[in-house]
């Protein structure tokens, strides 16, 4: 399996990258983001034969699709070793749950952080170490966070050999819990930097950091958003185990509804579907910042800058600039590196790109299954407390995003008139993470707020260490010099 840039590099004979090269590289050096030069097709056959193996087993199998250059047994190692009950809480790792007939959850956020971040990036760390360790390398990750990354990528790379983390994030703008997850550690390793923007603003200092050729070259600059391959390639195995928790039988269908903000999360659904995956559709569910939910409906794409995105009681989705809708568009419009060039040159001249008229407009529902919809705080708290109140299941406020969002759906499709022949399909929501992280929006929903266990009550009180910087790509370079001399 090779690997190519959305923008057309690493296309010619001899430039082409394996999944170790794409795994530590981060952004391609045209700015496009990598992907598998094809998308590997499981039959039907396939997927059944899937049905029943631990979520180690189903993992080794889809990311060995991916990870060609990585010998098996090792590869097999490192799943077994990531995802176990020890880390994840549970057997089942992703389990899911049923509200009613037609609504369901898959829980995400078991592992280290109490979000679905873990579910990537508990692999990722064991890759990288793997990785570094054959290449005798070093690696300088650079991140940003709009809450969950950074404690995922932290927690998943403390004290991990040859690898250092500067994770950047919003200043003010995580929950209390975020912020003690982040910035209570101590571990060498670990820099965490708040910068005085939004999470956008740290993104844009990623990318500017790894457009730096000669820079990202001396310092060995990599990533671990989600524009890293290794994550995207990782949380695909989920798509299938809800599929698989969710039914009995490969004859039926279903809906994953996705709380979205950078994109990456639904991404893996769309390759899962592209891979064979019977998935009916995939529904995206935005916040007050609904640049997505707008382009699924118009065609527009219209990125917001700092000033005009909104801060929410979502705030990992508080992202108005989605780093990996680049990946999506790329198949949009046939994989025409070209013609995708053409859209980033629209959004840098006029601020949007517009393809409402076009043959790929019509194609985002009936050939690639995206639907959209949005959800405010107003929903949020009444989605908490009604969840709470009818199924005593207490969610956070993304995953109370995604619930708001799939009842929406539900609700259309029962008042639509009925197609002969057309089978029902029931919709999964993503948790992202456990209520315990945004305590002040779940007091404010139902009157309580969830109950700290002794460790996490400890780590609230921790002394914090962050380091505060402007919105200037040039400082968080001084930060990274300094550190390294």
């Amino acid at each position: 399996m090779n690997y190519l840039s959305t923008r057309g590099a690493h296309t010619a004979p001899g430039t082409r990258l394996s999944f170790s090269d794409v795994l530590i590289s981060g952004l391609a050096p045209d700015g496009g983001l990598m992907l598998p030069e094809t998308y590997p097709k499981v039959p039907s056959a396939q997927i059944a034969a899937w049905r029943g193996l631990s979520y180690a087993e189903l993992a080794f199998e889809i990311v060995s699709l991916f990870a060609t250059d990585i010998p098996r047994d090792d590869l097999k190692r490192m799943i077994a070793a990531t995802y176990t009950k020890e880390v994840f809480g549970t057997k089942e790792i992703t389990p899911v749950k049923t509200l009613t007939a037609d609504l369901k959850l898959q829980g995400l956020s078991n592992g280290p952080t109490l979000a679905f971040k873990d579910m990537a990036m508990q692999l990722l760390g064991h890759l990288f170490e793997y990785v570094l360790a054959k290449r005798n390398a070093t690696l300088t990750i650079v991140g940003a966070t709009s809450g969950d990354t950074g404690s995922a990528a932290e927690y998943a790379m403390r004290g991990k050999r040859g690898i250092s983390v500067f994770m950047m994030s919003p200043a003010g703008r995580m929950s209390a819990f975020q912020r003690a997850q982040m910035y209570s550690l101590t571990d060498a390793n670990i820099h965490n930097i708040a910068v005085e923007g939004t999470f956008d603003d740290c993104q844009d200092i990623v990318k500017a950091i790894s457009s730096d050729l000669a820079f990202k070259e001396k310092h060995n600059i990599g990533t671990v958003n989600s524009i890293n391959w290794g994550r995207i390639c990782a949380q695909v195995v989920y798509y299938f185990a809800g599929y698989f928790g969710a039914t009995t039988s490969n004859d039926e269908r279903v809906s994953f509804c996705v709380p979205s903000g950078n994109f990456g999360n639904v991404l893996a659904g769309h390759i899962a579907r592209e891979m064979g995956c019977p998935i009916d559709q995939l529904i995206v569910a935005t916040n007050e910042n609904d640049v997505l939910d707008e382009f699924f409906r118009t065609g527009v794409y219209r990125p917001r800058g700092s000033a005009a995105t909104h801060v929410t009681s979502s705030p990992s989705m508080d992202i108005s600039k989605a780093s990996n809708f680049e990946r999506f568009v790329f198949d949009l419009v046939g994989r025409d590196a070209e013609k995708l060039r053409g859209l980033w040159r629209d959004l840098e001249t006029q601020g949007f790109f517009d393809v409402s008229g076009t043959p790929e407009f019509k194609q985002l529902k009936a050939r690639f299954g995206f639907i959209s919809g949005r959800s405010t705080h107003a929903n949020r708290l009444e989605t908490i407390r009604s969840v709470w109140q009818d199924h005593k299941t207490l969610i956070d406020t993304h995953t109370a995003d995604g619930v708001k969002v799939a009842n929406d759906v539900l609700r259309a499709a029962q008042s639509a008139p009925k197609v002969h022949g057309e089978q029902k399909s029931s919709i999964v929501v993503l948790e992202t993470a456990l209520p315990v992280k945004f305590a002040e929006t779940i007091q404010e929903a139902v009157g309580f707020t969830p109950p700290l266990t002794a460790a996490q009550a400890e780590m609230m009180n921790l002394p914090q260490h962050v380091q505060t910087i402007a919105v200037d790509a040039a400082a968080m370079k001084q930060l990274i010099v300094a550190a390294h001399s």
